[in-house]
């Protein structure tokens, strides 16, 4: 069991993409808004170590942003998309 504490995951979750100029992205400053091209309740990826493993949707509470799983990738899946 002590091995299986000792590996890392790193998990991402893919809230939208978009594509702009790198002039406009280094005019940026804190605060600046970055429009994502994905509508509200659209399913966001979720990935380990850069290889999806499920998708899930958004949950707000308050001020706290959490993803829940809405349905989990086969491992079949994941190696043809990866």
């Amino acid at each position: 069991m002590n091995s299986v504490n000792n590996v890392f995951v790193e998990i991402t979750v893919v809230l939208g993409r978009t594509t702009l100029p790198i002039h406009q992205l280094l005019r940026m400053g804190r605060g600046a808004i970055i429009e994502l091209g994905t509508i509200q309740d659209e399913e966001v990826w979720i990935l380990a170590n850069n290889v999806p493993i499920a998708r899930g949707e958004i949950i707000v509470k308050g001020e706290r942003l959490a993803v829940s799983v809405t349905s989990v990738i086969s491992s079949a899946m994941a190696e043809a998309r990866g």
